[in-house]
C-alpha cells in the first residue's frame, strides 16, 4: 500500500516495473558481444546513424562553417564541398549556397555587361547581399539553437537535399 504520509516520495515507483531492464545503468546485467552491448553483434548501420552530427573533418565549429558557406558565395561553397566530407549539415548549406549565389553572381555580371541602369544593378546587388546575409544567419542560428534544423530555400533547398542524399 502506498504511504499517505506527507513525507512520501511519489517519484519513487513502489510498483514493480513491467518492462524488462536491459541497460546496466538501470540495474540490468551487463551484456558483451551483443548488439545491445555494442560488441561483435552490433549493427554497423545503427552505429553509422548514431554518428555525432556535430563532428566535422575541418577544425571548425559546424555553425560557423555552415554560415561561412554563404559568405563568399561559390568560392566557400565549393571549398566546403571539396574538403568537408563528413558533416551533412555543412554540405547541405554548401550546396544551397552554390545553387543560390552562382546564378545571382552571373545575373549581376550580365546586368553590368548589358549596361542596365545603375539603380537596377544596385537594387539587385542589395537583394543579393541581403539574401546571402539572411541565409548565413539562418544557417548559424539553426545550428546554434535549433539542433541542426535545415532551412530550405524554395526549389533550391530541395535540390540541395536531393544532391546530398545521392552522395
Amino acid at each position: 500500500q502506498p504511504s499517505t504520509s506527507r513525507f512520501s516520495r511519489p517519484w519513487f515507483n513502489t510498483q514493480p516495473s513491467t518492462r524488462e531492464v536491459t541497460s546496466y545503468q538501470s540495474g540490468g546485467i551487463p551484456t558483451w558481444d551483443t548488439a545491445i552491448g555494442g560488441g561483435a553483434g552490433a549493427d554497423e548501420e545503427a552505429e553509422a546513424q548514431n554518428q555525432n552530427q556535430w563532428e566535422t573533418r575541418l577544425p571548425m565549429r559546424v555553425d560557423i562553417m555552415s554560415a561561412g558557406a554563404y559568405l563568399l558565395g561559390p568560392v566557400t561553397a565549393f571549398f566546403l564541398l571539396a574538403f568537408e566530407t563528413q558533416n551533412d549539415y555543412v554540405r547541405f548549406h554548401a550546396y544551397q549556397s552554390a545553387l543560390l549565389t552562382t546564378p545571382m553572381i552571373l545575373l549581376r555580371i550580365l546586368m553590368a555587361l548589358l549596361h542596365l541602369p545603375s539603380t537596377l544593378q544596385t537594387l539587385v546587388t542589395v537583394v543579393f547581399l541581403f539574401s546571402i546575409g539572411s541565409m548565413a544567419y539562418r544557417a548559424y542560428d539553426n545550428a546554434l539553437h535549433d539542433g541542426l534544423a535545415r532551412h530550405h530555400i524554395p526549389f533550391i533547398g530541395h535540390l540541395a537535399e536531393r544532391w546530398l542524399a545521392e552522395e
